[in-house]
């Protein structure tokens, strides 16, 4: 039997559990902040520590204290006392502190993408930290103006959701600090098909000057390897000197968006320029492209990569699509789908063919090649 209590205005309500199991009581506690309401379920059992979690709606309060406490009766349930005793802020700050540093290529960007997160629920203890809590914080980043005046996409917002993901991950496989992650029944943000967008050759030939004659001396050479390699942004940005073999020719990215290692040929232009660099490079650092500030950490292209691009007066292209381009080269060459999906290191051929749409130069040679075969130089 399930008995129901109002204790005062300050809305406190009490559920006392009182059909089987003496001692047994969770209380229901609500809240308002800036006019909107949270729930916060607390369960006080004899012999079990006290556990509790913050909700926004109260119905999922009270279902989550008859569960959760059916749970701890039967033995399925275990909130571990670190979990208790930190809060997210701790478990951002020494992820950050840590494990990031490990991370070159992805430090700059998992950093403040942690910090957002510590900014909004930051004084959350980790036994607190709900699935609807951050499904709540998943829809205002959505929601989120940035810079460019534009909604935030479902792709930037899933990665902000993948950055507090892993963190949370290595806090329960390292420190012991959680049980479980609160953002595994949490779905991905549907992803429109991504866009096509490679270089023409007149674009190429301007962006490749802007970039040589950039006050930043390395933007050439990153935008040469990733036009050579398609490689990501975050493989070229964190490359590392131990992923480089100047001998086998070879560049082999350990830190990838599928977590394998993938082998790419480092071959003419691309390889004389990286060369040049080894030979004047940072003897303090192992990332090929270190921070000035901190050789630790990889260095922030985007600046200079900005104004490269109006300076070579190319529009609508962002940094990834280099690798499009990069593909669209090797797909116009004659390179099997196969191998450009082993170079660019996708599972599938599905995901290479949306990369290599050639473009108009290309598409009208090709015709008019063809036409030149079956019909002669007929006007």
């Amino acid at each position: 039997m399930l008995t129901l209590f109002l204790i005062s205005p300050i809305l406190s309500l009490l559920i006392f559990n009182t059909h089987s199991y003496r001692g047994s009581m969770a209380s229901i506690q609500e809240r308002k902040k800036n006019g909107k309401p949270s729930y916060t379920a607390k369960i006080r059992l004899k012999g079990h520590q006290p556990v509790f979690q913050t909700f926004t709606r109260k119905t999922d309060a009270v279902r989550w204290a008859n569960q959760t406490e059916a749970a701890i009766i039967e033995g399925r349930f275990f909130k571990t006392a670190e979990s208790q005793k930190h809060t997210l802020s701790d478990l951002i700050q020494r992820y950050i502190r840590d494990v990031l540093p490990r991370k070159a290529k992805v430090y700059v960007e998992y950093a403040s993408q942690l910090k957002w997160w510590e900014e909004q629920i930051g004084d959350v203890r980790l036994s607190d930290l709900s699935t609807a809590l951050i499904s709540e914080k998943r829809d205002l980043l959505s929601r989120t103006i940035t810079n460019r005046k534009k909604q935030m996409s479902p792709a930037r917002v899933n990665r902000y959701m993948a950055a507090l993901s892993t963190a949370l991950n290595t806090s329960i496989r390292e420190w012991e600090w959680m049980e479980d992650n609160p953002m595994r029944k949490i779905s991905k943000l549907k992803e429109p098909r991504g866009r096509v967008r490679s270089l023409s050759k007149e674009e190429r030939e301007h962006i490749l000057a802007a970039c040589k004659g950039s006050v930043n001396n390395n933007l050439y050479l990153a935008v040469v390897l990733a036009l050579s390699t398609g490689a990501r942004q975050q493989e070229i940005w964190g490359l590392r000197w131990s992923e480089v073999n100047f001998e086998t020719g070879f560049i082999t990215f350990t830190e990838t968006k599928n977590e394998e290692f993938r082998s790419v040929p480092l071959k003419g232009h691309a390889c004389e320029l990286l060369l040049e660099h080894y030979r004047i490079r940072r003897k303090d650092s192992d990332i090929v492209f270190p921070s000035k500030k901190n050789p630790a950490v990889s260095y922030d292209f985007r600046s200079p990569w900005k104004k490269a691009l109006v300076v070579a007066e190319v529009e609508d292209f962002r940094w990834h699509d280099l690798r499009h381009s990069c593909a669209s080269y090797l797909a116009m060459n004659g390179v099997p789908m196969l191998t450009i999906a082993e170079i660019l290191g996708h599972k599938t051929l599905s995901m290479v063919q949306r990369y290599t749409h050639l473009n108009a130069d290309h598409l009208t040679e090709a015709i008019s090649d063809m036409n030149r075969k079956l019909f002669g130089n007929r006007s």
